[in-house]
C-alpha cells in the first residue's frame, strides 16, 4: 500500500466547536478516522496530520518532498498567506492536492485567494468531508497513470 500524507492546518482539530454550518458536524477524530478508511478502500495508507504551527507544516513537508509521498493538504487559514508552507509545498515532486471542508469561493472575500492553488495539482472544496475522499479519488487516478 502507498503512503498519503494528509496535512490539515490550524483550527481543524477543533472541528467539534467550529460553526457546524460551515464544518459540518464531525470531529476531527471522526474526520481522520473517515479519511483512513476511504483511503484504505483506495489502496493507501493514510498518514492524516493536524498542526496549528506553519512551521511544523513546513517540517512534514520536506519530509513528503525527501521521501517522494504525495501530499493532501487543507491549509485552513494558512491558506490566505502562508508562503512558507507554499514555498515547502512547491519542493514536492509528486502529487499536492489541496483540499477545504467549505468552499473558500463561498465565504468572506478574504478567503477567496489561496496561495497553495498555483502550485496544487489540484484542489477540491466544498465538499465536506467528501473533498477528502474525492481528492484521495483523484490522487488515486493521478497515480495509476
Amino acid at each position: 500500500m502507498s503512503t498519503v500524507l494528509v496535512l490539515n492546518g490550524p483550527n481543524l482539530g477543533r472541528l467539534d466547536i467550529r460553526d457546524s454550518s460551515v464544518y459540518g458536524t464531525l470531529n476531527f477524530s471522526q474526520l481522520v478516522e473517515f479519511i483512513s478508511k476511504e483511503a484504505s478502500q483506495l489502496g493507501f495508507v493514510a498518514d492524516v496530520r493536524q498542526s496549528d504551527s506553519e512551521s511544523e507544516i513546513v517540517g512534514w513537508l520536506h519530509e513528503a518532498a525527501d521521501a517522494k509521498i504525495p501530499v493532501i493538504i487543507n491549509p485552513a487559514a494558512f491558506t490566505h498567506y502562508s508562503y512558507a508552507i507554499r514555498d515547502a509545498a512547491e519542493m514536492l515532486k509528486v502529487p499536492l492536492i489541496e483540499v477545504h471542508l467549505s468552499n473558500p469561493l463561498a465565504r468572506e472575500e478574504f478567503r477567496h485567494t489561496s496561495v497553495i492553488s498555483g502550485i496544487a495539482t489540484g484542489t477540491v472544496a466544498g465538499f465536506g468531508p467528501d473533498s477528502y475522499r474525492l481528492a484521495l479519488i483523484a490522487l488515486n487516478g493521478i497515480l495509476s497513470k
